[in-house]
């Protein structure tokens, strides 16, 4: 099993079994020689349950979803032709494409022994519907890895905390100011000497250098935390078993004070009984 292969099962497994299907995943990885893999599979987060949901829908319902993008490509045609005819045309079929996704989403929830709550229901549908607007997001939903639900807020995507997302690609603004950018640094370059050219150059690669080298040591502090994590971790694991052990332990010592305690109990009786027997025959004794 790859990398790519683990990460599929960990978010097509129950949301209830993620963190222990992750471990046993990772330590899979781990002992197939991929310890990067391991350790990037132990970083995944555990999705929330609008979020599960949608990885659901990716698994189960692919045609029902493919639909939905696939009116999301016809809206940025229509939008790119200014086509005001075709865009109300095609908005009912939007609402009606989701309400029926979300339905279907909860009916095989429900298979699945998750329940859909209203605002799972709304996490839910806000997901799809940017999955429409947004392709980078679309194709998040269809990989069926998400943590979290999304939301199109206008300017990009964000996640349930109201966080941006990476899955947003490059608006035609942006994309347009970077070409700017680039024209503005040609002409600059142009007009260089190639003095002044070489030691910009020599200055730029130095600054890569230095990021790239900053990205390293990122990663390795990454990398390093996530293994203290996995430590810890076992060691609250073997703290829990020790717990237990203790706790048994008394529980078997405390049933032992408690028998012995009435056996205590039975002997002393006996032994005041005894005592009692052996007065009374020494007073017939006597009288004989």
């Amino acid at each position: 099993m790859d990398f790519e292969e683990a990460a599929d099962a960990l978010y097509a497994a129950p949301a209830a079994d993620f963190i222990a299907t992750r471990n046993e995943l990772a330590k899979q990885l781990k002992a197939d020689g991929d310890q990067l893999g391991s350790t990037r599979l132990k970083a995944m987060r555990k999705p929330t349950v609008a979020a599960w949901v949608t990885n659901l829908i990716a698994r189960k319902l692919p045609d029902e979803l493919d639909d939905l993008l696939a009116l999301g490509d016809e809206f940025r045609e229509a939008t790119a032709d200014l086509d005001g005819d075709r865009l109300r045309e095609l908005t009912p079929r939007r609402h009606q494409l989701l309400d029926k996704l979300a339905k279907e989403a909860t009916r095989v929830a429900s298979d699945e022994g998750q329940k859909v709550s209203a605002d799972v229901g709304q996490k839910l549908r806000e997901t799809l519907d940017a999955a429409l607007v947004d392709p980078a997001a679309g194709d998040a939903v269809r990989e069926g890895r998400l943590s979290s639900a999304l939301r199109h807020v206008g300017f990009g995507v964000v996640d349930e905390a109201g966080e941006p997302t990476n899955v947003t690609p490059l608006t035609d603004e942006r994309r347009q100011a970077a070409r700017d950018r680039r024209k503005a640094q040609q002409a600059e370059a142009d007009e260089e000497s190639t003095a002044a050219r070489k030691k910009r150059e020599t200055a730029e690669r130095k600054e890569e250098e230095r990021e790239a080298a900053e990205k390293a040591k990122a990663k390795k502090a990454f990398e390093d935390a996530v293994t203290a994590a996995q430590e810890a971790e076992s060691r609250v694991e073997d703290l829990d078993t020790q717990l237990d052990n203790a706790r048994e332990a008394l529980a078997e010592a405390q049933e032992l004070v408690r028998r012995l305690g009435g056996e205590l109990d039975d002997a002393r009786r006996a032994a005041r009984d005894a005592q009692k027997e052996s007065r009374e025959a020494r007073k017939r004794y006597n009288r004989l």
